[in-house]
């Protein structure tokens, strides 16, 4: 069974929820038999990899304009699965869905990833909203089976597209925590483990870190206690910009995109972790503090609310004086880590639901 992966920016250890879902879940498909080719954008790629754990890796160019990367790349990487007989196209996201009738006509088999609806992130305009509407569309039409990665976006494509058959409810996953402490670089950062509030994700205005920054710079926090956010901007513009000023105003440590025992080390040693996004499918960046026992708030947007963590842990999106307020009360209780139930996001059983779709 060969499968093509595309809709990625690719694998391994590029920053982005598509491309955490397929660097786990594409080496466990290749153990349990599936001859597996993710499709890489070369620019993202910082290596030459040619096979990562039994996966094959294909850098295909796509142009760097955040308007047409995505859909050049998935044209080029159809192109490719043609090419090479592919039984299987994996497509990801709304927006490379656009092209899943041009995958069909070429006789490809396609799976559509659903991972929340692209055309609510507050960075693109009304033509780049109509377009990646106009791909669920397509994806939802014309694949042959849908992955919704939450119960939300199920009901989502139902109301909106009309699609019930074949439409699989499958969680993303969280691998297994790694517990460690890198306290040379916690030095060099300027931060103490156990004092400091964590946000992790891209510096795009829909994850709202400037409102956490807003709220941090609120909150009555003990002191000595920081706020801490890591990631970076896959485009730099006005937002991010404006981000890194805020933050260098206000204190906040500024990673950047960070990986392995660093990202593990400040899981390990943060006090809570934050996610204040108005858009989301099923966080990947959430799951992964609650698997490093970390209390956490995070904004009552409906991807969020599926997770069903109690109601203190969330607040009104947009709400900074809620946000602080909450910060405060997790603070005044000491940060106690929490164990919850990850049973949903055991990323071998993901893989072995997938497996079977081939």
């Amino acid at each position: 069974m060969k499968v093509v992966v595309t809709g990625t920016r690719g694998i391994p250890r590029i920053q982005g929820g598509v491309e955490k879902h397929c660097e786990e879940l594409c080496p466990r498909l290749a153990a349990l038999g599936a001859d597996v080719t993710v499709v890489r954008r070369s620019f993202y790629a910082e290596d030459t990899l040619t096979e990562w754990k039994g996966v094959a890796i294909q850098d295909i160019p796509a142009p760097r304009r955040k308007a047409f990367e995505a859909i050049v790349h998935t044209f080029r990487a159809i192109r490719y699965a043609a090419a090479v007989k592919a039984d299987v196209l994996y497509l990801n996201a709304v927006g490379p869905a656009l092209l899943a009738p041009y995958a069909k006509m070429l006789g490809l088999r396609v799976i559509f990833v659903h991972h929340g609806p692209d055309y609510d992130r507050d960075k693109w305009g009304f033509l780049a909203r109509t377009m990646l509407r106009l791909g669920e569309r397509m994806g939802c039409r014309y694949a042959d089976d849908v992955i919704v990665i939450s119960e939300v976006i199920r009901e989502l494509i139902r109301r909106r597209c009309g699609r019930t058959e074949r439409v699989h409810l499958i969680h993303n996953g969280v691998s297994t925590p790694d517990f460690c402490e890198e306290a040379q670089w916690f030095a060099r950062l300027g931060i103490e483990a156990g004092r400091y509030v964590f946000g992790m994700s891209r510096l795009v205005p829909e994850k709202r870190l400037h409102e956490l920054i807003e709220a941090f710079s609120k909150a009555k926090l003990p002191e000595g206690t920081k706020l801490v956010i890591a990631g970076a901007a896959d485009f730099e513009d006005a937002y991010s910009r404006r981000l890194h000023a805020l933050a260098a105003e206000a204190g906040v440590v500024m990673t950047g995109l960070v990986r392995g025992r660093k990202l593990h080390s400040l899981l390990t040693g943060a006090s809570c972790f934050v996610l204040p996004s108005s858009h989301e499918g099923l966080p990947i960046a959430l799951l992964e503090a609650m698997s490093y026992r970390l209390p956490v708030i995070v904004s009552d947007i409906p991807a969020n609310l599926e997770v069903g963590l109690p109601a203190a842990c969330y607040f009104p999106l947009g709400n900074t004086d809620a946000l602080a307020s909450s910060l405060e009360a997790l603070f005044a209780q000491g940060c106690p880590k929490k164990d919850y139930d990850m049973s949903a996001y055991d990323w071998d059983s993901i893989a072995a639901q997938i497996f079977r779709l081939l």
